[in-house]
C-alpha cells in the first residue's frame, strides 16, 4: 500500500502525457459531439467515490443533471430502462464486476452512449462499453485501492473539461494549471502529520468524515479506507447532512476530520467546523489553511481551483490509513474478507 501510495506523482504525470491526453481527448470530443442531455454513472466501492466526484463535475460544469445507477435494478430485476440521449458512464479499477457490465449492455441495447472509465482496457466494462478510457494506473499491489483511485478522478477531470471545451483540447490555462499536479502530490506526500495522527487515533472506536461539494467524494473514500485497512468504524457525511441529526453524536471521544477547502464548498464548511467546536468535538481539517477551531491540520498545497482539491485532498488520508492500520497491528495490504476484485451480481 505505501509503494502505491507513492507513485501517485507518477501516476499524475503518465496520465498527463501527450498520449494519455489525447486519447481521452477524442474520447470527450466524441461525447460533445453526441450532445447527451443525461449522465448517469454506475459504480460500486472506491469507484463509486471517484463516480460522484464525476457527478459534481458534470452538474457544475457541463449543466446536465446527473443520476447513480442502480444496478441491481437491471441485473436482479430485469428492468430495462430507456437511456436515449444519456451518456452512460461506468467506473471500475478492474471492470470485472459482472453487474456494472450488465448496466452498460443494457444502457447501449436501449440507446445509450456508453463509456467505461477504467484500469483494465481490456476488461468486460471496457469491451461492453462503445467508448472506453484507460486510466493508466499501473498494476496495484495492495487490495485497498489508491493509485486507481487518483487516476480515476484526473481521467473524469479531463473527460469532463475536454467535453466542456466541444474538441477535447483543454484551454491553456487549464492544461497548465494541471501540470503542477505532480509535484503538488509530491508536497502532500511529504507531510509527516498522518504518522502523528495514527498515534493520537490509534484506540478510537469510531470516526466521522465529512464534506462538502468537490470534497465530499474525499470524505466518503477516506472513511471506507480506514474502515477497510483498520477495521475503524467511520461514517461519512456531507457537510449539510452532518447538521441535520448526526451532528448530536459528536463529542470529545469522536474524532472528525473535516475537508475544509479554499471555494465555496470550503467556505461552507467553516460553519461545520464552528458547530463542531461548539460541540467539543475532536476535529482535524484537511486543506491548504488552518480553520478556527479545528485542533489540527492535515496540509496540502493550495490549488487554483476548488476543482483539484480532491486529486490532493484524498493522498494524507491514505497515509493515515496506512499508518493507523500498523499502528493498530493490522495488515493494509491484505484486508480480511477483501479480494482485489469484488464480483457482484
Amino acid at each position: 500500500m505505501a509503494a502505491d501510495i507513492a507513485e501517485q506523482p507518477g501516476g499524475f504525470a503518465r496520465l498527463l502525457d501527450g498520449e494519455h491526453t489525447g486519447l481521452i481527448a477524442e474520447v470527450a470530443a466524441e461525447v460533445a459531439r453526441r450532445r447527451p442531455r443525461n449522465v448517469v454513472f454506475v459504480a460500486r466501492g472506491t469507484s463509486d467515490h471517484a463516480a460522484l466526484y464525476g457527478a459534481y463535475l458534470t452538474e457544475i460544469r457541463l449543466g446536465l443533471p446527473v443520476a447513480s445507477a442502480s444496478p441491481s435494478a437491471i441485473t436482479l430485476f430485469g428492468a430495462r430502462p430507456d437511456f436515449t440521449d444519456t451518456l452512460v458512464i461506468g467506473v471500475s479499477q478492474s471492470g470485472g464486476s459482472p453487474d456494472l457490465t450488465g448496466v452498460l449492455k443494457v444502457a447501449r441495447e436501449t440507446g445509450g452512449l456508453t463509456l467505461a472509465v477504467t484500469n483494465n482496457p481490456e476488461s468486460p466494462l471496457a469491451q461492453a462499453a462503445e467508448l472506453s478510457i484507460d486510466v493508466a494506473a499501473g498494476h496495484e499491489r495492495a487490495v485497498a485501492a489508491t493509485k486507481t483511485y487518483t487516476a480515476e478522478l484526473l481521467a473524469l477531470l479531463l473527460l469532463i473539461e475536454g467535453i466542456r471545451s466541444g474538441d477535447g483540447t483543454l484551454p491553456a490555462e487549464e492544461r497548465a494549471a494541471l501540470d503542477k499536479l505532480p509535484q503538488l502530490a509530491e508536497d502532500a506526500l511529504a507531510d509527516p502529520m498522518a504518522d502523528d495522527l495514527a498515534q493520537r487515533y490509534r484506540f478510537a472506536s469510531r470516526l466521522v468524515t465529512t464534506g462538502r461539494g468537490y470534497a465530499y467524494p474525499t470524505a466518503r473514500e477516506a472513511a471506507l479506507k480506514l474502515m477497510e485497512t483498520s477495521y475503524l468504524p467511520a461514517l461519512s457525511f456531507s457537510g449539510a447532512d452532518l447538521l441535520h441529526g448526526p451532528l448530536a453524536m459528536t463529542d470529545p471521544d469522536v474524532p472528525v476530520l473535516a475537508v475544509v477547502g479554499d471555494g465555496p464548498g470550503g467556505q461552507s464548511m467553516r460553519d461545520v467546523v464552528t458547530r463542531l467546536g461548539e460541540r467539543r468535538a475532536d476535529v482535524v481539517t484537511i486543506g491548504a489553511t488552518d480553520v478556527p477551531g479545528a485542533a489540527g491540520r492535515l496540509s496540502v498545497p493550495a490549488v487554483a481551483d476548488e476543482r483539484y482539491s480532491a486529486l490532493l485532498d484524498i493522498l494524507p488520508l491514505q497515509k493515515l490509513a496506512l499508518a493507523l492500520a500498523l499502528a493498530r497491528g493490522e495488515d493494509p495490504d491484505s484486508p480480511r474478507g477483501l479480494k482485489k476484485v469484488t464480483s457482484t451480481l
